[in-house]
């Protein structure tokens, strides 16, 4: 989102883990262990920008000598900065921003926190720094196992908000939500869901809602402090801002910022989460804040919601080499947001009665979230404080009064927040009544924290006596390593269904070891696109072990050639030991062909379910070869027209029909329904439906409109006629699918009342899948491509 090269305040990038054998089976949960002489920075995706970093010294070596000059302030370690040049080489505008005018623009937020020199107090993380070699990674490993030896923990108070805002613009002070402490906060964690539901916001992701806010909180934080905004991360309307006080500034580092679309196809950003993850002195901290599946009964899919959030949130390491870093891979991971789980098994007069008499505990007991997590379904490990304030949801906006729209929504605690790690303790947690803009009520928790500071002294002392360690070891043996199994069979391989086999690698050899898995000569990487181990390289300690995970997921990429026979599942990774010997371990399975990532062309030539079908037959598809026993090929494929016709016979009047998505089970088993031709009739919800047709067209290896028409659509787009001439030109199955999908969503829109669909939304959805650019598409051809379909869903269109 933003630039971060004025951001890092503290030059060390650092990683803490929980435990000393996370780190020894493996060096993915660390950064690399490299001195450089010079700035290197690391360019992120959306969400995340530059980062800097500042020179680091010299070389291990050389480490002793380079310590003796700092000068430590306390016996705590806690130390002065230096006053040379090195301070006045980075400087901020952002605390004199913030005090004199506020968040004026985007730009502004790049310099919000002072980049400092490399201090001592932060020297501890040097362990941080990546390199696989031997001696660097043992190094690394043993001062994270004596970590107690030179850390100590001091308390820090973290304000952790969350309002879901309506779509509204700030008309009142957030002051009583936000300066509600007697003492200003250490840290504020302030998250909105639902900034924007504008369809511009929903479609380009763009909303001037993001300023109006921002600017009302920093105009609200506690007045006794200063505070400045390290950052923002934003998905249409789930907005995260991360503030601290400037005193403080010094010691945050390593900031990233994710974002994870939940929204239909996994992709749309309506629901999700966003995340911020930084390091505050030896302590490493990741908040999460997410918007969740609506609807009291779809708690399964905030379920599903938040399994997606753990396991596709990642942070990307500083070393590019290093496979990214999940939200459980912190010290501490504070997790706010509107969870949208209800109250259950109690009619709207039952519910308010219960608060009338303020039973908040036997209420509670009715609560989704709690039995979600009592039945270890979901935030297992996380805490919730008690909750004793009233449902924060829904509320007449504007007011204090339950729902009094015709649908009555039952009062329930939508809003949450929740915490994972140790030594943590909660000072409160509550609502905020006063506030009225919403028909939420914000909630905010104090929390104080027990962060890990380094001893300076104890710190020296440790490394020093693991430097002399090490130097006493023979170097000399070389590297042996016993594998669990060298030989591997998945079966049963199916389209979008993850399967998963441990290798066990354990070191038996005298010394540490460090693995990788290395890419065999003419070839890319070191494995096929379907296949992934997990970690790919480590370091393992003498005696030893870790587990790798050996994945397999087929995805619309890999599909096309598996499903033809071109590809199969075989590979033989090889895995290196340095200064040892190569090991081969042999990947075999079978593939269920799918009609997803099938041609249009192949499914119309198929009369019988696609796993009825010889592979030599598919293969002749593939390559357009005459097949004699063929028939008259279909007009359209009949898995699409089972989709189709499912829909239309059951979901024409469906509430947000092609904008809520389905559940992963339900796609499996209609997956299933349409590969094998049972049952007869398509299983699962009418939007797990409705997401299986989007995943369809998604997974064609040639889109509806075929690439070569790509070029042809954008230059004719604000031409209906000529638009119609570039679709009655496309080989037939394509024109057929076309004209066929374009008709159905005609008739969907004649229930716009009932569904909420519009033009706008069905364009945006589906021109995205039906016009697909051989290249990456920039806004202007995405907006075109809306243009050209929107042509095929107006009433007079033939």
């Amino acid at each position: 989102m933003e630039s971060l090269n004025d951001l890092a305040p503290v030059v060390v990038k650092r990683k803490s883990v929980r435990n000393s054998k996370d780190v020894c089976k493996s060096p993915s949960q660390v950064p690399k262990f490299e001195w450089i002489n010079k700035y290197r920075k690391a360019t992120r995706g959306q969400g995340v920008a530059k980062q800097a970093l500042s020179p680091l010294g010299t070389t291990l070596t050389k480490l002793n000598m380079y310590r003796k000059t700092e000068k430590s302030s306390d016996k705590k370690g806690t130390v002065e900065r230096e006053k040379g040049s090195n301070r006045d080489t980075q400087t901020s505008r952002a605390y004199s921003n913030l005090e004199s005018q506020g968040i004026t623009s985007r730009e502004d937020r790049n310099d919000m926190v002072r980049s400092f020199s490399h201090t001592t107090s932060n020297k501890a993380q040097i362990l941080a720094m990546p390199q696989f070699g031997l001696r660097d990674n043992l190094i690394r490993c043993e001062l994270l196992k004596k970590e107690d030896l030179y850390t100590y923990r001091e308390d820090f108070s973290f304000f952790l908000g969350t309002y879901n805002v309506n779509g509204q613009a700030p008309k009142e002070s957030l002051g009583p939500w936000l300066s509600c402490t007697l003492d200003p906060p250490d840290m504020y964690c302030v998250g909105f869901q639902e900034l924007d539901l504008s369809k511009e916001a929903f479609f380009f992701n763009d909303t001037p809602k993001e300023m109006e806010w921002t600017k009302a909180v920093s105009e609200a934080l506690h007045p006794d402090a200063k505070y400045a905004l390290v950052k923002l991360v934003r998905l249409v309307g789930i907005m995260l801002l991360f503030y601290v006080k400037k005193e403080h500034a010094e010691f945050i580092s390593d900031v990233e910022a994710e974002t994870v679309g939940t929204g239909i196809m996994g992709r749309m950003g309506n629901k999700g989460a966003v995340a911020i993850r930084f390091c505050f002195h030896n302590s490493d901290i990741c908040v999460v804040n997410s918007h969740l599946a609506a609807h009291i009964e779809e708690y399964e899919r905030r379920n599903q919601d938040y399994k997606d959030i753990c396991s596709r949130l990642q942070f990307r390491q500083l070393d590019p080499t290093q496979p990214p870093r999940t939200i459980m891979k912190h010290d501490v991971v504070l997790w706010i947001g509107d969870l949208n789980y209800r109250i259950s098994d109690l009619d709207v007069d039952s519910v308010k009665e219960l608060i009338d008499k303020k039973h908040f505990e036997m209420l509670h007991s009715h609560d989704q979230l709690k039995r979600q997590i009592d039945e270890e379904a979901v935030f297992v490990g996380f805490v919730e404080g008690e909750i004793d304030f009233q449902p924060t949801y829904k509320y007449d906006t504007g007011s204090d009064k339950w729902d009094t729209s015709e649908k009555c929504r039952v009062p329930a605690w939508c809003d949450r927040i929740l915490w994972r790690g140790k030594n943590i303790r909660q000072q409160h947690y509550q609502s905020h009544m006063d506030l009225k803009t919403s028909d939420h009520k914000p909630v905010s928790s104090l929390l104080v924290t027990a962060i890990k500071r380094v001893n300076d002294d104890a710190y020296k002392k440790t490394f020093e006596e693991i430097v002399r360690n090490i130097d006493k070891m023979e170097n000399e043996c070389i590297p042996s390593v016993t594998l669990t199994k060298r030989e591997f069979h998945f079966k049963d391989v199916k389209f979008m269904q993850h399967q998963a086999e441990t290798l066990s690698l354990f070191n038996d050899g005298q010394v540490p070891c460090q693995f990788e898995f290395i890419q065999k000569p003419n070839e890319p990487t070191y494995c096929k696109p379907w296949l992934t181990a997990n970690p790919p390289k480590g370091f393992i300690a003498q005696g030893g072990s870790v587990d790798i995970e050996l994945e397999v997921f087929v995805n619309r990429s890999t599909a096309p050639e598996l499903n033809s026979g071109k590809q199969q599942i075989e590979d033989i990774l090889v895995l290196h030991l340095e200064r040892g010997k190569d090991y081969f371990v042999s990947v075999t399975g079978n593939y269920l062909p799918s009609c997803y990532g099938t041609s249009i062309y192949s499914l119309c030539q198929l009369r019988e379910p696609i796993q009825d079908m010889p592979q030599k037959t598919l293969c002749e598809l593939v390559e357009n070869v005459d097949t004699a026993n063929i028939e008259k090929p279909l007009d359209i494929p009949k898995e699409l027209w089972m989709m189709v016709d499912h829909l239309f016979r059951n979901a024409i009047k469906q509430e947000d029909i092609f904008q809520q998505p389905g559940l992963r089970s339900e796609f499996s088993e209609i997956r299933d329904c349409l590969d094998t031709g049972m049952p007869d009739s398509l299983p699962g919800s009418n939007h797990s439906v409705a997401e299986a047709l989007l995943l369809f067209l998604d997974a064609l290896p040639e889109p509806v409109v075929p690439y070569a028409f790509y070029q042809q659509c954008l230059e004719c787009c604000s031409n209906a006629s000529q638009c119609e001439k570039v679709i009655s030109m496309l080989p037939q199955c394509h024109q057929n699918v076309f004209n066929y999908l374009a008709a159905f969503l005609r008739e969907l829109l004649k229930n716009s009342v009932s569904n909420r669909l519009d033009v706008n939304i069905l364009a945006t959805i589906f021109a995205s899948l039906l016009l697909k650019s051989p290249v990456k598409q920039d806004l202007a051809e995405k907006r075109k491509t809306q243009e050209f379909f929107q042509h095929f869903l107006t009433q007079g269109c033939s």
